[in-house]
């Protein structure tokens, strides 16, 4: 199949032929294969015009690998959510029919698509026409290959939004026969008000135009506002004949887009499609692994890519965007959005740390401008709405993150002042969490999972008060991190929901994530949330009485078969009951590594790794904005952040024999491992610059220095690496 054969390109060497983007476009990757640049505006992607009804085939992003046809393709798309919304200002080329308001695909075979970074292509069979798509950061470039008619057109269609987003205004208006503008305005369960405005130029003059509004035909004119708008741009091609459109976008205005249309000169689409690849290059370039494993490779840099797709420039090619307020039409530079925070905190931002160490002022600096026009950091922003989405305040360890390894670019005391400000909100059960200690149930949905993660958040706003000189606070805030307790039962050794008397809820069933008629757990349940304490894991196995306790429960949870009756069990990626396809599991097979026993870590990670593959129901669960990616690409090196804000990576078991780290600063950070092989595994001994290193974690400042990282490896587990209480992660 194509999606299998990406890599013929000429440059022998380019990392960008081992980036297969179908993976994760079936089932629960909610993946797009579109093309897009690395933290780029545009998303410029196929869609099949899902529904709500069709969730389970990846509809978050428009599209699923499963269907044989497109609707158009439109400009936006979120990547790997579980919930959708974007799928703005689609584009649907078509001869040989009159325009039309109606719902219109085209059937395609995707042994004639193909994908690659910054490039997709696919015949669409109903009509013979080739279309391919690459994209500046701000501007979607299309060419399509006509056959010879006298009835082609390409049709707008501003209704058309992902899953449940729906158009509430839209505006399409005929600037001259090449040029045309306007906007699209929608609502979905995500957001209430989502704005994009666009500014569209054709490589040839239209002959005709003809308009729908709110399903009627437009007897006469240049521009349409409503509900449903549709614009029909009609010309007549002779065989073979390349009509290319540009369509650029902003968040602020028409005329910011129309600037976005600069990014592109000229015609020359095979130039665009190779500065699009070229940057790509560059990028998948800050990791270089060395391994026999073809398919390794591929899974590594789709998951490097796809760990790029998400924030996404929000500021036009003036320097506008919209504020929060929707009315104000701001001046920002670097401005980011898209920020899946519950998920990307873990490990897709600390990554960012190592390979876009440039951009990271820049995304504290957008949560900041953030919360300077709504007074808190963004939980989940899309386009600068807050979604509300899921649980904690998780803007909190990324800001911590880059405070703790001296990231500069802005300003401390504002961003300390915005995390204290986001712990003391009154919304989302935070008034009962500081008053009780714990979130009751009947308080707040998903009240243990909020309780536990608001822990650790208020760990990392404790470790910024103490750099800073604030012992008041870093007492008050470590005090508040230790609130997990408090929702932990001895007895029974799980954590569990209680009310606002202080009673356990019962009866309990460690299995469940709903209690009565209400949800204590989001996306997960006792026996996975348990575990969830990332500041304190020492606390949480003293809590468990001795190690061989705590190690027996964790062993259970990778061997007990999970019930068939509940919901949260019909996913993929389970491993006895961790569920890998979910992020609240995905520290958990490094935990061993707190008790001595960096084997088992090794063992786990080996296991969760060979649920990625290189095909396109390659990810066992969404993707998340690159979170699931990013596990992989810090597993396959060989660590991974347990605690993602403490500078401290945990050392599994890596799956290349050399991964090459290269550094903003210029210098390289090598891991190697010695010996490596499906059935060496295990770590026997290491060396660090040379010198024998028995700890089972790397710091983050170590590996900023450059240097190199020797991991000797062999079949069975050794009795003294990592074993000691000297050389256990913190």
């Amino acid at each position: 199949m194509v999606f299998l054969t990406l890599n013929n390109f000429a440059r022998p060497l380019q990392l960008t032929k081992y980036v297969n983007p179908f993976i994760g476009t079936i089932f629960e990757g909610h993946v797009y294969p579109g093309a897009t640049l690395p933290f780029g505006m545009v998303q410029l992607s196929p869609d099949n015009g899902l529904t709500v009804q069709d969730k389970y085939e990846g509809y978050c992003a428009g599209y699923s690998y499963t269907k044989n046809m497109v609707k158009g393709f439109s400009h936006t798309h979120l990547s790997g959510t579980g919930r959708p919304d974007l799928g703005d200002i689609s584009v649907l080329p078509m001869v040989g029919m009159e325009p039309s308001n109606d719902d219109i695909r085209s059937d395609i075979s995707h042994q004639e698509e193909s994908a690659s970074p910054g490039y997709y292509s696919v015949m669409l069979k109903s009509f013979g026409i080739m279309a391919e798509l690459t994209t500046t950061q701000r501007c979607g470039f299309h060419r399509y290959t006509f056959p010879a008619s006298p009835k082609s057109l390409i049709r707008f269609d501003l209704a058309y939004g992902a899953g449940d987003d729906a158009t509430v205004d839209c505006y399409f208006k005929k600037v001259s026969a090449t040029t045309f503008v306007g906007y699209r305005i929608s609502k979905s369960s995500f957001t209430k008000d989502q704005r994009v405005y666009f500014a569209a130029e054709m490589s040839k003059p239209v002959n005709n135009f003809v308009l729908f509004r709110d399903g009627s035909l437009m007897g006469s004119g240049d521009e349409a506002r409503g509900i449903d708008v549709k614009a029909c741009l009609l010309f007549s091609t002779e065989s073979d004949e390349q009509v290319m459109l540009k369509v650029a976008l902003s968040t602020a205005n028409v005329e910011g887009a129309l600037a976005g249309l600069k990014e592109v000169i000229g015609w020359d689409f095979n130039a665009a499609k190779k500065k699009a690849e070229d940057i790509w290059e560059r990028e998948l370039e800050k990791i270089k692994i060395t391994s026999d494993d073809e398919e390794f490779k591929t899974n590594f840099y789709t998951a490097l890519y796809h760990s790029y797709l998400s924030p996404i420039l929000m500021d036009d090619a003036l320097g506008k965007y919209r504020g929060i307020d929707r009315q104000t039409v701001r001046d920002g530079k670097n401005i980011y959005t898209i920020h899946s925070l519950w998920d990307t905190y873990r490990a897709a931002n600390p990554l960012l740390t190592i390979t876009q160490e440039e951009r990271v002022p820049d995304i504290i600096n957008s949560f900041l401008t953030f919360y300077r026009q709504y007074g808190l950091l963004p939980v989940w922003d899309l386009f600068f709405c807050e979604t509300n989405a899921m649980k904690g305040y998780h803007a909190i360890p990324v800001v911590a993150d880059a405070i703790l390894k001296g990231f500069k670019g802005f300003d401390y005391n504002e961003a300390y002042v915005a995390m204290k400000a986001s712990a003391n909100q009154n919304i989302r059960g935070t008034d009962w969490y500081r008053k009780l200690g714990y979130i009751p149930l009947e308080k707040d949905d998903g009240s243990v999972t909020s309780t536990l993660e608001y822990a650790y958040d208020d760990w990392c706003i404790a470790q910024v008060a103490k750099i800073l000189g604030k012992e008041g606070d870093y007492q008050e805030f470590m005090k508040r991190s230790g609130y997990w307790k408090n929702l932990f039962d001895p007895a029974l050794l799980f954590v569990r929901p209680r009310d606002a008397n202080g009673n356990w809820i019962t009866p309990f069933d460690p299995y469940k994530e709903v209690f009565g008629k209400t949800r204590a757990f989001a996306e997960g349940n006792s026996w996975q949330y348990t575990w969830y304490v990332p500041h304190d894991v020492y606390g949480l196995i003293q809590k468990f009485g001795t190690k061989e306790r705590f190690v027996q429960k964790l062993d259970s949870l990778f061997t007990l078969t999970p019930p068939k009756d509940q919901s949260i069990w019909k996913y993929d990626g389970y491993i006895g009951l961790v569920w890998h396809g979910n992020e609240p599991c995905h520290h958990i097979p490094y935990l061993y590594n707190f008790v001595g026993m960096p084997w088992k870590t090794a063992e786990k990670v080996k296991q969760i790794c060979a649920f990625y593959h290189n095909k396109p129901k390659g990810l066992c669960g969404n993707d998340d904005c690159g979170q699931t990616s990013a596990w992989y690409i810090w597993s396959t090196i060989g660590f991974y952040p347990v605690n993602p804000a403490n500078g401290e990576y945990v050392i599994g078991t890596p799956m290349a024999n050399k991964t090459d780290l290269s550094l903003y600063s210029g210098k390289h950070f090598i891991v190697k491992a010695k010996s490596l092989s499906n059935k060496n595994i295990y770590v026997q001994k290491a060396t660090l610059n040379g010198k024998s290193y028995s700890k089972s974690f790397i710091r983050h400042d170590d590996i900023l220095k450059g240097g190199e990282l020797v991991l000797f490896m062999g079949d069975t587990p050794s009795a003294t690496w990592g074993t000691k209480s000297e050389d256990l992660p913190n």
